[in-house]
C-alpha cells in the first residue's frame, strides 16, 4: 500500500462512458481517489453521496474527484444518472481489482476493494490516506480538510 509522502501509482481506467483516464494525465490538480465496495449498495451511496452534496468544496480546491470500483462501465453510468455524481466514475473491472491490488485496497476474500480514499497532490504525491474495511464509512469531511491543508 503506498504512503502518504510517496508517489502515487500510476493507472489508466475506463469512466462511465468507457473513456479512458490516467492519473497522469491529471497531474497540475489534487485528485481524490475514492475506491468503495459496489454501486447501487447503501454504505457507498451513502459515501458518494456525501461528496456530492459537498461537491462545491472539491471544486473550490480544483480537485478532481474519481470514484473507482469493480462495477462495468454501463452499471457505473446507471448509477451515476440515478443519484447525480458530478464526478467520475472509474471501472476496475479488467483484470478485477487491479488497481485496487496497486492500492493495497483489495479485499480478497470479498472480492471487491475495501473503502479507500487517497489525495495525491499537483505533483503526484499521497498526501492523505484512509482505508477501512467494506462496513465502515469514511468521514468525506476528512477530505475537504486533507484537500484544504495541501492547498
Amino acid at each position: 500500500m503506498p504512503e502518504v509522502g510517496e508517489p502515487a501509482p500510476d493507472f489508466t481506467l475506463p469512466d462511465e462512458t468507457n473513456q479512458k483516464v490516467a492519473l497522469s494525465e491529471l497531474r497540475g490538480r489534487p485528485v481524490v481517489l475514492v475506491f468503495y465496495p459496489l454501486a447501487f449498495s447503501p454504505t457507498c451511496e451513502g459515501e458518494l453521496c456525501a461528496i456530492r452534496d459537498d461537491f462545491a468544496a472539491y471544486e473550490a480546491a480544483g480537485a478532481e474527484v474519481l470514484g473507482i470500483s469493480i462495477d462495468s462501465w454501463y452499471a457505473l453510468r446507471a448509477w451515476k444518472a440515478q443519484q447525480g455524481f458530478r464526478h467520475r466514475l472509474l471501472s476496475d473491472r479488467l483484470p478485477l481489482g487491479a488497481v485496487a491490488r496497486l492500492y493495497g485496497t483489495w479485499n480478497e476474500e470479498r472480492g471487491y476493494a475495501n473503502r479507500g480514499t487517497f489525495i495525491v497532490d499537483r505533483e503526484g504525491m499521497i498526501r492523505y490516506r484512509v482505508v477501512n474495511p467494506p462496513g465502515q464509512a469514511r468521514n468525506e469531511a476528512e477530505y475537504v480538510a486533507a484537500l484544504a491543508a495541501i492547498g
